[in-house]
């Protein structure tokens, strides 16, 4: 900028000096036509000229003001002209370079006005070398200056960008609205192999081996594209992106892509899978021996699980929660023939439906939005060789009971998304709380897949209605317990015993277990025998000795308040209400408990919630 305008200076010092040595040489220079018309021509060049000029004569009198002076000081050229330098132009240092004689070249400051110039100052000589003026040239500069500082901003952001970019972990690339490349970040490099060089200036699909480019979608569309699956190469590396329209005032200038290296996703997808196949894959952690109980209907249970063991007939576990169906499916495989291979437990309650079948069977590549490449086994196909254990098993819908029907009738299964039926060698035992023959009534269970299932049938006994067992029981969870939080008692006093004899036990062994661990945590440290103070509330009552009401099963519906008047359907669903809230209180608002009192699923007991908005 500064040599253009010494260029434009010199030129313009050309122009005056060419035309007055031309008047000066001409015949009648001060009196004549001539004269006049050259101080005319003079005058007009000056003012034309885009740079402001000032001249003065050697009093310091200002005898020339264009109107670029006027228009870049703010000063009326009419009101300068005849006026001192000092008087007309505060802080002008154009007097100086009168004094002096040095010319002052490319000098920057700030007029009153706050604007910005860069001036030229030289003194004028008469043809003996005697300064009889000086001349000021200068420009405003104001907004080239904000214009190189906002270019200085700019770039200070470029290269913020291109460290927080070039520091990214994450793959980045950058192309223009063409979908020429623009910018990539050594991630990008690690990822791909691509270089600057391989993909600057070139289109998008340059680092496409398979699928649709992103960034021309984006480019295409003016919308964002996420989680899109792709293959880059040279490697044909997978990788999923996410792209961003960039926007400029509502104008497309390219698109800007994340991309991550799905490698390394599928490995933690695999490593979550083997996780969750691990606590599928329940190792056999109880036998026999592990079951606590001397009473007759225990014993009965232990002996039909022991000849259930010696073949390979599909048992059915029958029993409240919490008496241990689980400890007996865990016994059973151990003693068959099939311990050395898994056992596979499914809880039925707890997968989502529209996810069974997938889970249960497996499924193929490309089966649906997001299955894993290669496809993946299902319950069936882990439990090859040993034994699938369906808890809750009258949790399945209707549609899934039919669909597992024909996997144990026909002993083989078909993926989801496949043709080829793969046979599969499954011992199956299933477990339910639910009354299965009145849910084959009410047609919530399949009859034929009732019969499939009750081939072996092991009713095992709640624990009020085993009492005698209730010590053995109380000794072994305290012993569980000790090791567990690391305490050591040794016994519980027989008038605590009483009081846990006298409870009924809807929740049954698990029951017992977290009672006895709260009153674990209430002893002291040094105390090792559980007291009746230590003893939680149970069913309402503190066990200090106070009387519980006796277990007589469900209160009748005619203890619950209904409505005073109205019609059949609303004083039914008030009374129907206050019955569920009644038998959710007994039961400590302990849902599964509540659903086995009321003698419904789990199910039906969240829909009767819902609908009454309990």
């Amino acid at each position: 900028m500064a040599c253009i305008f010494s260029a434009r200076h010199n030129l313009t010092k050309i122009r005056l000096l060419h035309i007055q040595n031309e008047a000066k040489g001409t015949p009648g220079f001060k009196t004549g036509s001539r004269w006049f018309l050259m101080k005319f021509l003079l005058e007009t060049l000056i003012d034309s000229i885009e740079e402001g000029i000032i001249a003065i004569d050697g009093a310091g009198i200002i005898t020339h003001f264009n109107s670029s002076a006027g228009r870049i000081t703010g000063v009326d050229p009419a009101r300068a002209v005849g006026r001192t330098a000092a008087k007309a132009l505060l802080n002008s240092t154009l007097p100086r370079v009168l004094e002096t004689g040095v010319p002052e070249i490319e000098k920057e400051l700030v007029l009153p006005n706050n604007t910005r110039i860069i001036a030229n100052r030289v003194p004028v000589r008469d043809s003996a070398g005697n300064v009889i003026g000086a001349v000021s040239i200068f420009r405003d500069v104001t907004q080239v200056t904000n214009l190189t500082d906002q270019n200085i901003a700019l770039k200070q952001m470029q290269s913020l960008l291109e460290a927080i970019i070039n520091a990214s972990q994450d793959a980045v690339s950058v192309v223009d609205e063409k979908g020429k490349g623009l910018i990539i970040n050594p991630a990008y490099t690690r990822l791909t192999g691509l270089t600057e060089k391989d993909v600057i200036g070139k289109p998008a699909e340059i680092d496409i081996a398979e699928g649709e480019s992103a960034h021309m979608q984006v480019l295409r569309t003016r919308k964002p594209v996420r989680g899109a699956r792709l293959k880059v190469k040279p490697h044909n590396k997978d990788v999923l992106v996410n792209v961003a329209p960039i926007l400029v005032d509502g104008d497309l200038k390219g698109s800007v892509a994340i991309v991550h290296d799905m490698s390394e996703l599928l490995n933690l997808s695999d490593q979550l899978s083997t996780a969750r196949r691990m606590i599928r894959t329940l190792e056999t952690k109880y036998t026999f021996r592990d079951i606590i109980g001397q009473s007759d209907q225990m014993q009965t249970a232990v002996q039909w699980a022991q000849k259930a063991a010696a073949v390979p007939a599909t048992v059915l576990l029958r029993g409240e929660s919490g008496t241990g169906k689980e400890l007996f499916a865990h016994a059973i495989h151990h003693s068959s023939n099939r311990k050395n291979n898994q056992l596979i437990r499914v809880n039925c309650a707890a997968v989502m439906e529209s996810l069974f079948e997938s889970e249960l069977f497996g499924y193929e590549e490309g089966a649906f939005t997001g299955a894993r490449r290669g496809g993946k086994k299902g319950f069936f196909e882990e439990a090859d060789k040993g034994t699938l254990f369906f808890d809750e098993v009258s949790e399945l819908s209707t549609n899934t009971q039919a669909k597992l029907l024909r996997a144990l009738q026909e002993k083989e299964i078909v993926r989801v998304g496949g043709a080829k039926a793969i046979p599969v060698d499954v011992r199956i035992i299933a477990a339910t709380h639910v009354n299965l023959e009145e849910a084959v009534q009410e047609g919530r269970f399949r009859q034929d897949l009732y019969y499939r299932l009750n081939v072996m049938p092991i009713v095992i006994p709640p624990l009020r209605h085993r009492k005698e067992d209730l010590a053995d029981l109380t000794s072994h969870i305290i012993r569980k317990l000790n090791q567990e939080f690391g305490r050591n008692v040794l016994d519980i006093d027989p008038e605590a015993l009483t009081m846990l004899m006298d409870y009924p036990w809807y929740g049954n062994v698990r029951e017992l277990e977290n009672v006895l661990a709260q009153s674990m945590t209430r002893m002291g440290y040094t105390e090792s025998t559980i007291r009746p103070q230590h003893l939680p509330e149970l069913n309402g009552a503190h066990a200090s000795g106070r009387p519980r009401a006796p277990d007589h099963g469900p209160c009748p519906a005619a203890d619950v308040e209904g409505p005073a008047s109205g019609d059949l359907k609303s004083v039914m669903s008030e009374v129907e209400k206050a019955y569920v809230i009644k038998i959710l209180e007994k039961n400590r608002w302990n849902k599964v408990a509540a659903a086995k009192t009321l003698g419904i699923s789990i199910r039906s007991l969240y829909n009767k919630i819902g609908r009454h908005g309990i």
